[in-house]
């Protein structure tokens, strides 16, 4: 992806920040881990549910694995992780997690284990999920999906907890039980992990007067969204952040309307909150606006282009943001309702 500000994903083992959970960290494999992995993974009650690994699980295996886990990191296809705890200030090994990228079918396959003196407390789905939903949020994926042996419920529970639907049943091999087994297939979609966009509190009072019922009784929510345009002929994106719905989407800068609030107003209020910048309403220019049913409510959303404003735009709010020229803005997985707007857009530019 052109100029993004910061790395847009984290290209490479280098650049990887550790995860953080209530309890545990999902971190980069090193070295020293290789022991506590040969002594957890090599024990058949675990590698019997794991594809791909064999039984006995040897030791060389271990340190061959590590080093082939920050190979492909650097390359971006992958991402295998340590679980970790605390034991006081000891930073214990208790499993496993990874992530294998699918980079044309924009799609993640998910793993994960964790060692049986640790089972029951939970770890697995809250590392699990941790890894699931940073991937959706900072990868360039759309899905993230999951394989688990047939007669292993326990690990299609935690699934499920995560917010994974069922998709099938397969066949994988699996050369600790020496061939092929029967697994079922999860997968989840951003709302899957993150929920629907919020609607409205309430729906937006209609004028007075005969008006037609909007067919699906759906409330409007009204938002005003910023092509800020610099020197160059660049458009500014903004991708929502994990924890928020559709998180990891690349969207137009702006926000919600406030109650007697213009979309100018809004806008301005919303520029300065978001990015640091100043705005003022005789340089925003109406171009276009979306109008989108979602599940929940219906969007309104006009769009305004900005050449001028004051101040450097910068991520305020967690956010990832990327200057992209007009040709490359079709690269970026974006919100139904902005899509429309890509074409004009480039029309204009």
């Amino acid at each position: 992806m052109p100029d993004t500000i910061p790395l847009a994903r984290p290209d490479g083992a280098a650049s990887f920040a550790p995860l953080a959970t209530e309890r545990l960290t999902l971190r980069l494999l090193r070295a020293d881990d290789a022991e506590a992995l040969h002594r957890l993974i090599n024990d058949w009650e675990i590698t019997r549910t794991l594809a791909a690994v064999p039984f006995p699980y040897d030791r060389a295996l271990a340190d061959s694995w590590i080093v082939s886990t920050h190979e492909q990191a650097a390359a971006g296809t992958a991402y295998h992780l340590a679980i970790t705890g605390r034991d006081g200030v000891t930073e214990t090994l208790v499993g496993g997690a990874g992530l294998r990228i699918d980079a044309k079918r924009r799609v993640g396959r998910l793993g994960y284990w964790v060692g049986r003196r640790f089972w029951g407390h939970g770890v697995a789905t809250e590392a699990a999920g941790r890894l699931a939903r940073w991937a959706l949020a900072n990868l360039d994926l759309d899905v993230i999906e999951a394989n688990v042996d047939a007669e292993n419920p326990a690990s299609a529970a935690v699934l499920r907890r995560i917010g994974f639907r069922p998709a099938g049943e397969g066949i994988e091999a699996f050369p600790a039980r020496g061939g092929d087994r029967r697994v079922h297939r999860f997968r989840a979609e951003r709302d899957d992990l993150f929920g629907l966009d919020e609607a409205p509190a309430a729906p937006v009072a209609a004028p007075a007067g005969p008006v037609a019922e909007a067919p699906t009784g759906k409330p409007l929510l009204l938002v005003a969204a910023c092509a800020l345009v610099d020197a160059d002929g660049r458009v500014l994106l903004s991708r929502r952040p994990e924890g928020k719905p559709m998180a990891g989407l690349w969207e137009f800068p702006g926000g919600k309307l406030n109650p007697g609030e213009t979309p100018e107003a809004a806008l301005i209020r919303e520029l300065r909150e978001e990015l640091g910048i100043d705005v003022s309403a005789a340089c925003l220019a109406p171009f276009a606006f979306a109008s989108h049913a979602y599940e929940r409510f219906h969007l309104l959303m006009p769009l305004y282009v900005c050449r001028r404003w004051k101040g450097m735009a910068k991520a305020r709010e967690g956010q990832t943001l990327a200057w992209v020229l007009p040709e490359r803005l079709a690269d970026y997985a974006m919100p139904a309702a902005d899509l429309p707007l890509v074409p004009l857009l480039r029309e204009l530019l």
